[in-house]
């Protein structure tokens, strides 16, 4: 085989890699970096949560009372969905964008 082309079973060496990789990352700051924004987003996540669950409360409450889906409600709830999918695709390593507020802006509820 060629060094283009290892065999499936050969991990691929770094020329600058010492061969260490896990200590490598255990001294790596933008590994502890993400650990941070990762805490953070959980603790936004669980927040955010605590207020969709009482925009779904006070959803049905309305609608009890008037018969009506409440479009504010509505838009704020997909908004709110939007930045809990944000955070979950960063905490998944599905992405390195971070979300509101630590690196994108507050996701539009994507209707007009």
């Amino acid at each position: 085989m060629s060094d283009t082309n290892p065999p499936a079973d050969h991990s691929f060496v770094d020329e600058k890699s010492t061969g260490r990789p896990m200590e490598e990352n255990l001294k790596s700051r933008s590994t502890w970096k993400r650990l941070l924004f990762m805490a953070i987003s959980c603790i936004l996540v669980s927040l955010a949560s605590l207020v969709g669950t009482f925009i779904v409360l006070f959803g049905f409450v309305w609608v009890l009372f008037t018969g009506e889906v409440n479009r504010e409600l509505k838009q704020v709830g997909r908004s709110l969905a939007s930045y809990i999918y944000e955070n979950v695709m960063f905490l998944t390593f599905n992405t390195d964008d971070k979300p509101f507020p630590l690196g994108n802006p507050w996701p539009t509820d994507g209707e007009d």
